[in-house]
């Protein structure tokens, strides 16, 4: 995520602020322009631009505390383009869920930045039904005894359990599945993934590179699902997959890589915002921990600038999770293998976004 500013006064900004505490502004975040808006309220009640004089208005859902982005008011939309993907929200008459689902739309508005930063297509299943994107937001109230909403992706419909958002219960998931990383962000990386398989690479010109890197998604999912939680994944996983769910399926080994390339190249900006230079004391003996920050990653045509700049970011973040007696941040080894397979991710995004 890049670092914003107000554009009144210039005062630095957090991606979900909705108040400058410089000048007062109210603040809003613009999906178009990918930026953030200081607006000054008028007395017939207009939101009025104070850079530019452009009138705005809230997302509905900013009501609820979970939305600060703002639409044009020559765009008669009362959701923002985030927003406007929902088809299933909690029940918000449930403090708790609504406490949820603040949670989860935080993650999902950090989502759709980053695939509006790559120009992919973002497209709601209300405009186009058969390639749009939508979201179920669902609590096990109600399901059958014995039973709970899955967390998953089924032909553009993105559904998360909103248990998901609890701390205590995504940990307890994270360690009856043997996981060494689950957030929600993650969630919403790796689902993605599986919608944009559907809109990048089936029937696609990529698919025979995909097979070639990844496997034939042909074989049997239900096949694989069973045989992967009945056996585990393989013991010699570590040497193609960047996890031990990637090994289940063509399919999964994908959603799992793209997510990784997202983490990657989201962190990358956000160090190349800050400044970022590395150069450990003793890099005589340890040159590949050495980098500088040059290039925004998104904007990064080149795959090995980008992996140059991981490896020494990674090791650094954690051994600073390290001294504060934390776990690694990003606990993942990236081998040839899978590094061939970020690459082909990175390769397909660029050339989706010259589209």
């Amino acid at each position: 995520m890049q670092l914003f500013t107000c554009d009144h006064c210039s005062q630095p900004v957090y991606f979900d602020n909705t108040l400058c505490l410089n000048c007062q502004n109210q603040l809003g975040f613009d999906g178009l322009k990918l930026k953030m808006v200081s607006l000054q309220p008028q007395p017939d009640g207009r939101l009025i631009s104070a850079a530019d004089g452009k009138a705005y208005h809230f997302c509905s859902n900013s009501q609820y505390h979970v939305c600060n982005w703002v639409i044009p008011d020559d765009d008669p939309a009362i959701f923002c383009m985030a927003c406007s993907l929902n088809r299933t929200i909690p029940d918000l008459s449930q403090p708790e869920y609504l406490e949820r689902w603040r949670v989860i739309e935080t993650a999902k508005h950090w989502l759709i930045y980053a695939l509006l930063r790559w120009k992919l297509p973002v497209i709601s299943k209300v405009t186009d039904p058969e390639i749009g994107l939508a979201f179920n937001f669902k609590s096990d109230s109600g399901m059958p005894p014995g039973q709970r909403v899955l967390t998953g992706h089924a032909d553009g419909l993105i559904t998360m359990n909103i248990a998901e958002a609890d701390d205590v219960e995504r940990e307890m998931a994270r360690n009856s599945m043997d996981e060494v990383y689950r957030t929600v962000l993650g969630h919403f990386r790796h689902e993605i993934g599986h919608y944009y398989w559907d809109r990048l690479i089936a029937d696609s010109a990529h698919l025979e590179t995909f097979r070639e890197l990844y496997g034939d998604e042909s074989t049997s999912y239900q096949d694989a699902l069973q045989k992967h939680y009945q056996n585990g994944a393989p013991e010699n996983w570590q040497e193609n997959y960047i996890s031990a769910y990637a090994t289940m399926h063509p399919w999964e080994s994908w959603a799992e890589t793209w997510a990784h390339y997202l983490h990657i190249v989201d962190t990358l900006e956000t160090a190349y915002a800050f400044g970022i230079t590395i150069q450990p004391k003793n890099d005589n003996h340890y040159q590949v921990l050495s980098t500088k920050m040059e290039d925004n990653a998104y904007d990064c045509a080149d795959f090995e600038k980008i992996f140059e700049e991981w490896l020494p970011l990674s090791i650094m973040m954690n051994s600073l999770n390290r001294s504060m007696g934390a776990k690694d941040l990003y606990p993942f080894v990236i081998n040839a293998t899978v590094k061939g397979k970020l690459k082909f991710i990175h390769e397909v995004i660029h050339q989706a976004a010259l589209k």
